[in-house]
């Protein structure tokens, strides 16, 4: 099923496989919509889970009535009471696992479980801040998508797949900026060791936003998040290896039904 929920101040697209499984809710990256899910959706039906994808504000076909900045959290809120579901597992990647971290934070009684894949987090933590800039200098944002996203490995051996990431990354957001994700708590590693919920953090090892050192900071911070390394994958791990992804958030997800 692919229609629009009307909620406040937004007509929200989203993708929802059905089924009386439990509800896995896919959170998609800065550059991207939820048809970057592609590679999910059908897997996670398959293993008896009703997946469900959405465009966030300014992102696909996503529209806004309303300008005033709603925070991720709200939104996503919003969207579970369209559906009538009470509890959903959260699966963020990038820019969608900050907006996962914030709802979890927000509303930990309507949280299964969370996995941030390949994210910073948004993390505000003044050393951490620090490390961000060291990785990512001011000149590495004019880099073009690709080459931040996308790893050199799926790069050399998957042209049509970067091609087609690139045509959905225009798509997606309509050819103009990346928007921000609006929070409704300020991250912190402090504020993150208070989420009950359980906790999945993974990455790839050419990550340039999150290599696997900046992911041990988080495993040394939250003892009980369990965490996953990807080998020769960028930030994109849905993407380059969905089935390795998939592989190991279903192993997660069923241990916490």
């Amino acid at each position: 099923m692919q229609m629009h929920a009307a909620i406040e101040g937004a007509r929200i697209w989203f993708e929802d496989t059905g089924g009386s499984g439990a509800p896995v809710v896919f959170l998609h990256a800065g550059s991207g919509s939820s048809r970057l899910w592609k590679h999910q959706l059908s897997a996670f039906a398959a293993a008896g889970y009703r997946a469900i994808a959405y465009d966030r504000r300014g992102h696909g076909q996503t529209t806004v009535t309303d300008e005033a900045a709603s925070s991720a959290a709200d939104e996503l809120l919003a969207l579970l009471d369209h559906l009538a579901i009470e509890r959903a597992h959260l699966v963020g990647t990038a820019a969608g696992g900050i907006a996962s971290f914030d709802f979890a934070l927000s509303y930990p009684g309507r949280t299964r479980s969370v996995v941030v894949a390949n994210s910073h987090g948004g993390v505000q933590d003044e050393d951490y801040l620090a490390l961000q800039r060291r990785l990512r200098p001011p000149p590495f944002d004019a880099l073009p998508g690709e080459l931040r996203e996308l790893g050199p490995s799926y790069r050399a051996a998957n042209p049509a797949g970067v091609e087609a990431w690139k045509a959905l990354e225009h798509e997606s957001l309509r050819g103009g900026a990346m928007p921000k994700v609006v929070t409704r708590n300020r991250i912190t590693f402090a504020a993150l060791a208070t989420i009950a919920a359980p906790l999945l953090l993974l990455t790839g090892d050419a990550d340039l936003y999150i290599p696997p050192p900046a992911l041990r900071l988080f495993a040394d911070r939250l003892p009980n998040a369990r965490t996953a390394v990807i080998p020769a994958c960028g930030h994109s791990a849905y993407w380059e290896q969905p089935e390795r992804f998939n592989e190991i958030v279903l192993d997660f997800l069923r241990t916490y039904p």
